[in-house]
């Protein structure tokens, strides 16, 4: 597994500026305090992919300067298929990490974070 599939640049920017434009300074101010009040932790998806499943680990490259990672599965599925997601983890719009699941046949097996979710 040399060649690990990867997330578009721009499905990752798209995540962030939807990220940024809702914690804008207008949003910001007209937000409430309180025990409800927005702690300005915010998780995007950002794009699913396929991966397929070798020796008990899917393989993938990360954006954000993470690069490439395998993420153990949990049970036998080697020659596998299954779709990884990746989701762009941000304080007040600003990234600070990503949430990869991994499902196969609809069902997620795996949820793995990387920096600050």
């Amino acid at each position: 597994m040399s060649d690990y599939p990867s997330f578009s640049d721009e499905a990752v920017q798209n995540a962030i500026t939807a990220a940024r434009s809702h914690y804008d300074d207008n949003t910001l101010r007209a937000q409430s305090t309180g025990v409800g009040a927005d702690d300005g932790h915010l998780a995007l998806l950002s794009e699913c992919v396929s991966v397929s499943l070798e020796n008990g680990k899917a393989c993938l490259t990360l954006p954000l300067g993470i690069g490439k990672v395998c993420i153990p599965v949990p049970i036998q599925y080697d020659g596998k298929v299954a779709q990884a997601c990746l989701h762009i983890c941000t304080t007040f719009g600003f990234p600070t990490g990503v949430r990869v699941t991994i499902s196969v046949a609809g069902i997620q097996i795996v949820s793995k974070t990387f920096g600050k979710c």
